[in-house]
């Protein structure tokens, strides 16, 4: 028998980046993704989402998709440090204790999965806290590429690499400038 109730709709639209491309997606007047497109959990990511707000994908423009994407291209031209969007954030609850606490590491600065870990609660929560970052649907808007190696490298990122790296560029050359 075919399931016949009213299901959400995530209303997505395309965001080219200068370090990538993204898909914005918001449901309910939520912005819910800022996913890149290269990356090779996108699907997951997508699908988790899906079965979790029990929604289908719509590719159309909402509000909330145009004006992350406004404020998107504020923060890549140097002109805003912060988001001021309603979030959706869509996981467990050690997931969004953790993403939380990513909105809460001042732009610019960067943090290692330990000092996050022990910020979490959970110290011994290394690899736990890293595998929640992981799962963040919402990059850059929960700033995930601030979390860096104990060593100070950077490491694993959705987005690759040179994205976390012209990220973290981006945001210590707009402080110097002010």
């Amino acid at each position: 028998m075919k399931d016949t109730r009213a299901r959400n709709i995530i209303y997505t639209q395309q965001y080219h980046a200068a370090c990538g491309e993204l898909i914005l997606g918001a449901v309910n007047g939520k912005l819910c993704l800022c996913d890149w497109t290269a990356a090779k959990h996108h699907n997951t990511v997508r699908e988790r989402l899906q079965k979790a707000l029990k929604a289908d994908y719509a590719e159309q423009e909402s509000k909330i998709t145009q004006e992350a994407a406004r404020q998107l291209a504020q923060y890549f031209e140097g002109k805003r440090t912060k988001f001021d969007i309603p979030l959706f954030l869509v996981g467990t609850d050690f997931q969004r204790k953790v993403w939380q606490d990513l909105l809460k590491i001042p732009y610019g600065e960067t943090r290692s999965y330990a000092e996050l870990a022990q910020e979490a609660g959970s110290p011994k929560g290394v690899r736990a806290v890293a595998n929640a970052i992981g799962s963040n649907a919402l990059s850059i808007f929960v700033p995930c590429h601030r979390i860096i190696g104990s060593n100070r490298s950077l490491t694993g990122y959705a987005g690759g690499l040179r994205a976390k790296d012209f990220l973290i560029k981006l945001e210590s050359l707009t402080l110097l400038k002010r």
